[in-house]
């Protein structure tokens, strides 16, 4: 009998042997350290300040203050500095720096920031000199970089239907919210110049926009100042004829204030001294509400918020910003030579923002399957589409957004095959238009003309049909094609593409924006040709199957 170290090379049991010691030598180097607590108390103006959250900055070590202000905070190496941080709904931050454990004694002190908003405070842009990214320079660039809320005020698609013009503004086409409703401004600033119309929701004209909320739209500084959001308790979704700002409750700093700013954000740590605090609510889908749920004439336009609402996405713990604000891996420091401190890269918002016009993202959002099966004298191909990624309805909120799912068949030569069964593209499909396939799109009815599709929500409308895919949904659709009497090798494709507004509106309108991919595969099978139906043992080929 032999062992089975007796068949293991004399050179791998020496280089065994090493790694052992060096292993050895790494558990000895790693035995653990000795271990320090720090100890103290929260107090604010009145006194103790009980379930403050106490933490270490920059790492997870934390713990919450007792009903007398105390706390203790273990877990500390000895001699090694940290700074002590203090939070708690409604104030800022606090910070302590330099705390060498082991330490007792230490006092945070917390301070209310303002329950009322200043309608006088000029709004800090964010690019140029005394700008969010003089302080914050890293994350800002990649607002600026990627992010469309940026263009709210400039976007010439937003204007094109807004003002009734093309692209340039040059030519008037109908329908346009000016053009129908001549002489007001609607609420479209409630959501796309929110800083403009916090204090004016029904009066801002988006044509007369100014400073920075043209230039930037929805920026920095008024994004960081939303304290809450007004949802129904009912539904928990904002309420009926409250969009935008409407729905929001701002809070705009004084200059003669003990703390001049006040910027909410996702740290509890205080990032920035005497700038950033902690709100929950940034961090959850219910802070997207307000500009991403909302009807017009009674009809519901905008609902992503409802559609994640009602979808699995909330049990799961997973909010809108989990992919429209997700970390970029390298970001460490938001504010770095400016009070900033280094982090864990995957707890910092990148503030990429992704969403329609991310070709990454919307490639990344359903999955395509499609199945082929060969018959006597057919092709049958089954299409199996799945929004494996997206927390809401596929596509989503403007109702000019839609999907096109069109199918091909070809012979050996590349010739068409003709369809046989199945459904088709509809007539406002565009160039697809009566191919094989499918749209999925929430369709507008216009209740005063009769026409269909439309866009112009803002005018009184019905819902047609909506066949867009929910989270999580599934759509199947099968096809049939006629094959060559000589059978030969039958090629299957399929293609679904992303289109921004209906090709016919968009092509007067002159906006000139491509579709986008989303998924596409094809398979090749071999088709028998007709007489093999006349054999005693005939067999039906077996389906192939391929995903995307």
């Amino acid at each position: 009998m032999s062992r089975a170290t007796d068949r293991i090379p004399a050179g791998l049991v020496l280089l065994a042997l090493v790694l052992g010691l060096a292993a050895l030598a790494i558990t000895v180097a790693a035995a653990p350290v000795a271990t320090s607590e720090l100890t103290g108390w929260v107090v604010d103006a009145h006194g103790p300040v009980g379930g403050a959250t106490v933490r270490v900055q920059a790492t997870t070590n934390s713990t919450v203050t007792a009903a007398d202000g105390t706390f203790t905070l273990g877990g500390l190496v000895e001699g090694v500095p940290v700074t002590v941080s203090a939070w708690k709904h409604t104030y800022y931050c606090a910070k302590v720096e330099g705390v060498v454990p082991p330490a007792s004694g230490i006092g945070l002190t917390l301070r209310l920031y303002q329950t009322n908003d200043n309608p006088d405070y000029p709004w800090i842009a964010p690019a140029g000199e005394n700008s969010c990214a003089s302080c914050k320079e890293a994350v800002t660039q990649i607002w600026l970089d990627n992010d469309l809320h940026a263009g709210a005020g400039t976007n010439p698609r937003f204007f094109s239907l807004y003002n009734g013009t093309d692209l340039t503004a040059t030519e008037v086409l109908s329908p346009g919210y000016k053009l129908d409703f001549p002489g007001t401004a609607g609420n479209c600033a409630t959501c796309h110049a929110p800083g403009a119309a916090v204090d004016a929701p029904f009066a801002t004209d988006m044509d007369l926009l100014e400073g920075v909320d043209r230039d930037y739209g929805i920026h920095c500084d008024f994004c960081h100042k939303v304290a809450d959001v007004y949802l129904d308790p009912a539904t928990g979704r904002p309420y009926l004829n409250a969009p935008g700002v409407l729905s929001m409750d701002v809070r705009r700093p004084f200059p003669e204030s003990e703390r001049y700013q006040l910027f909410f954000g996702s740290f509890d740590d205080d990032n920035v001294p005497e700038e950033d605090t902690y709100l929950p609510l940034i961090t959850r889908s219910q802070w997207c509400a307000p500009c991403h749920q909302f009807s017009f004439w009674g009809t519901p336009i905008y609902q992503s918020f409802r559609e994640w609402q009602e979808s699995a996405y909330p049990a799961l713990g997973i909010e809108c910003q989990a992919c429209h604000m997700p970390p970029d891996g390298i970001l460490t420091n938001v504010a770095e030579g400016n009070g900033g401190v280094e982090r864990d890269p995957l707890t910092i918002h990148a503030h990429s923002m992704p969403g329609a016009a991310s070709e990454d993202l919307l490639q990344n959002t359903v999955a395509l399957t499609l199945t082929v099966e060969p018959r006597i004298g057919i092709v049958r191909a089954t299409v199996d589409l799945v929004n494996v990624a997206a927390g809401h309805h596929v596509p989503t909120d403007h109702p000019g957004r839609h999907m096109i799912l069109v199918l091909t068949a070809v012979d050996a030569e590349g010739r068409p095959l003709p369809q046989v069964s199945g459904p088709t593209v509809p007539d406002w499909g565009g160039d697809q238009a009566g191919r094989p396939g499918k749209a999925f799109a929430k369709v507008l009815r216009d209740a005063a003309s009769g026409e269909s599709p439309v866009v112009s929500y803002w005018k009184q409308t019905f819902i047609e049909s909506d066949n867009r895919l929910p989270a999580f949904g599934h759509d199947i659709s099968t096809y049939a094609f006629a094959v060559p009497a000589a059978g030969g090798t039958i090629t299957v494709s399929a293609e679904l593409r992303f289109r921004r507004l209906f090709e016919a509106e968009q092509d007067a309108r002159g906006w000139n924006v491509p579709d986008v991919v989303m998924e596409s595969t094809e398979i090749a099978v071999p088709a028998g040709p007709f007489w093999r139906l006349y054999l005693p043992l005939a067999i039906r080929d077996s389906p192939l199957r391929q995903s995307r």
